[in-house]
C-alpha cells in the first residue's frame, strides 16, 4: 500500500511544478487589445443605417473590454471635419466638431492623433474642440506657430490649467499579477493642410527623435499616424522595430506588412475597425500581434448611451435642414447603380456622382450654360449611394453647400482651368465636369464636343469654392480671361448647389 502512494507523491509534485511553472509563464505575459478608426466624420450610420454608426462602435468596444480589460481605443486623425453637422449653427456657433467630442468623450477613448481636417478649423474653434475632450492627444510633429518665430505644443485647457500635448505618449497595461507593459506611441501628421497657426516640422525626423526618446523607457513603441501610404512606409523601414503602425488618411481598409512591422488603416467613417491583439511576453521580450477587420453594419445592435446622444444631434441636423429642404427624408431618386463619391475617384476621375452634381448645376441655369465644374475636394461623402437616396443623402454629399456661379470666361483660361484640374488628380482640385471632356488625343479640352476656342467666351457653372482661388489659384474674379460672374439671388435654384442637385434629381424620377 505505501510503496503504491510514493509514486502518487511524486505525480503530485510534478503537477504541482507545471501549475507553478505555468503561473510563473502566464505572469510574464501581458495582453493588449488596440481598437482602431480613422477618418471618421459622421457620427450616425449610413446607407440607410447599414454600415458604420459610433454606436455600434461603443457595443464592438465594450464586448472587447470584458474579452481584455487592456482594450485601448484609438483615433488616427481626422474626426473633427468635414461633416454635416459640423457646419451648422448650434446655440449662436457652428458646431465645428463638438457632436464628435461629445459622442466620442461618452464612448471613452484613449488617445487620438491630429489630422489634416483638424485644422479645417479656425484656431479658436479647435481649442474649443481640444477643451472639450476627456481623451488623450499626441502629436510628435504639429505644433502651434504663435508667430514667425515662436512655436509651442497645442494644449488642453481645463479648469484654468493649461496641459500640453507632448510630442509622444506613454501607457503601461499590467496583467492580473500586476506586471507593467510600457507601450510608447509616436504620431506624426502629414503636411497636406497649410493654415497660419500650424508647423508641421518634419514628420519624419520627428519621429525618429521621438522614436529615439521612446525606446529606452518603454517596452514597444507603436506608431498611430495620419500620414499618406508612402509615407508610413518610410518610417516602418527607417524604424523596424516598431512593430505596428495604425494610421489613417485613405479611407480604405488595407493591411501592409513592411519587413516586421504592419501598417492598418480601416475604412472610413467606421464602415469597419481594426483590432489588433498584442501578446508579449515580459521575460523574453517576445511579442504577437494578430489583426482582425470588424465590419461595423446593421447585425451590430446599437448601444444605448451612445445612440441617444447620436440622435439628439441627428435631431438638431433634420430640423436645420428642413429650413432649405421641406421634408429631408423624401426619397428623391432610386440609384440602381451606386453613385460613386467614394474620396479616391472623386478625386482622380469622372465619376458618375460627378457627372450628376454638374448636370444639377446646369439645371440650376435652365441648362443654359455650356458645361458645368466643381472641385472633387466639396463632394465629401466618400461612399457609394445607392438604393434609395433622399435629400439628407445630398447634403451629405454637399456639406458645405454654397451657391453656383455663372461665369462668362474666355476659352484659353477655360482650358487653362481644365488642364489644371486634370494635372491634380489624386487631390480634391481635380474637377468633376458636365458637357466638357478630353479629346481622343488625350490633349485637346471639348465643350459640347467640340474643341474649344481660346478667344470665344463661354458661360460656365462653377462651384463658388472654385472662383476663390484656393484649389486654382488663378481662378479669381479679376483674372482678365473672367469677363463677368453671376451669383444667384436666394430664391433661385442655384443659390445652394444642393437645391440644384435634389431638384435635378427629383426630375428624373
Amino acid at each position: 500500500m505505501l510503496s503504491n502512494l510514493k509514486p502518487m507523491k511524486n505525480l503530485i509534485k510534478i503537477l504541482i511544478l507545471l501549475l507553478f511553472i505555468s503561473c510563473n509563464k502566464e505572469n510574464d505575459i501581458v495582453k493588449v487589445t488596440f481598437l482602431q478608426l480613422n477618418d471618421v466624420y459622421e457620427i450616425s450610420t449610413l446607407e440607410g443605417g447599414k454600415v458604420g454608426g459610433l454606436e455600434r462602435v461603443e457595443t464592438v468596444h465594450k464586448q472587447l473590454l470584458a474579452e481584455n480589460p487592456n482594450t485601448f481605443m484609438v483615433m488616427a486623425g481626422d474626426f473633427l471635419n468635414p461633416s454635416l453637422i459640423g457646419t451648422l449653427k448650434y446655440k449662436g456657433e457652428r458646431i465645428r466638431g463638438k457632436q464628435m467630442i461629445e459622442t466620442m468623450n461618452a464612448m471613452n477613448f484613449d488617445l487620438v492623433n491630429f489630422g489634416n481636417h483638424e485644422f479645417d478649423l479656425k484656431y479658436n474653434d479647435l481649442q474649443k474642440r481640444l477643451n472639450e475632450s476627456n481623451f488623450k492627444w499626441v502629436s510628435t510633429n504639429a505644433l502651434h506657430r504663435i508667430d514667425s518665430l515662436n512655436l509651442e505644443p497645442f494644449y488642453i485647457e481645463k479648469n484654468n490649467i493649461k496641459n500640453n500635448i507632448e510630442k509622444t505618449y506613454i501607457h503601461e497595461f499590467k496583467n492580473k499579477a500586476g506586471n507593467s507593459l510600457k507601450i510608447g506611441f509616436i504620431a506624426p501628421t502629414i503636411n497636406s493642410n497649410p493654415k497660419d497657426y500650424v508647423d508641421y516640422g518634419d514628420f519624419y525626423e520627428d519621429s525618429e527623435n521621438a522614436y529615439n526618446s521612446l525606446k529606452n523607457k518603454t517596452d514597444l513603441v507603436i506608431g498611430l499616424t495620419h500620414l499618406q501610404q508612402n509615407q508610413d512606409e518610410m518610417i516602418a523601414k527607417s524604424l523596424p522595430k516598431i512593430p505596428l503602425i495604425m494610421g489613417g488618411h485613405e479611407h480604405t481598409n488595407r493591411l501592409i506588412p513592411i519587413g516586421n512591422c504592419k501598417i492598418a488603416k480601416a475604412d472610413a467613417n467606421a464602415k469597419t475597425v481594426y483590432v489588433h491583439r498584442l501578446e508579449y511576453n515580459l521575460k523574453t521580450k517576445k511579442y504577437t500581434i494578430t489583426s482582425e477587420l470588424i465590419p461595423i453594419n446593421d447585425k451590430i445592435v446599437s448601444d444605448k448611451k451612445v445612440a441617444k446622444i447620436v440622435e439628439k444631434w441627428n435631431v438638431l441636423l433634420d430640423e436645420k435642414i428642413q429650413e432649405i429642404l421641406p421634408n429631408p427624408s423624401e426619397v428623391i431618386y432610386v440609384a440602381t447603380n451606386p453613385l460613386d463619391g467614394r474620396d479616391t475617384p472623386i478625386r482622380s476621375t469622372q465619376t458618375n456622382l460627378g457627372k450628376l452634381i454638374t448636370k444639377g448645376m446646369a439645371f440650376g441655369f435652365d441648362n443654359k450654360v455650356d458645361c458645368a465644374l466643381v472641385n472633387g475636394g466639396s463632394i465629401r461623402i466618400d461612399d457609394q449611394l445607392e438604393g434609395n437616396i433622399t435629400g439628407v443623402d445630398i447634403f451629405r454629399v454637399l456639406p458645405y453647400g454654397g451657391n453656383v456661379l455663372k461665369v462668362k470666361i474666355k476659352g484659353s483660361l477655360l482650358t487653362k482651368v481644365l488642364q489644371y484640374g486634370k494635372l491634380k488628380a489624386g487631390s480634391g482640385a481635380y474637377l468633376q465636369r458636365y458637357k466638357a471632356k478630353l479629346a481622343a488625343d488625350k490633349k485637346t479640352w471639348l465643350v459640347s464636343d467640340k474643341k474649344i476656342i481660346p478667344n470665344k467666351i463661354y458661360t460656365v457653372a462653377f462651384s463658388n469654392y472654385l472662383l476663390k482661388g484656393f484649389d486654382i489659384p488663378f481662378l479669381k474674379p479679376e483674372n482678365k480671361g473672367i469677363i463677368s460672374v453671376y451669383k444667384p439671388k436666394e430664391n433661385e435654384l442655384n443659390s445652394d448647389i444642393r437645391k440644384s442637385v435634389i431638384s435635378y434629381m427629383k426630375s428624373l424620377k
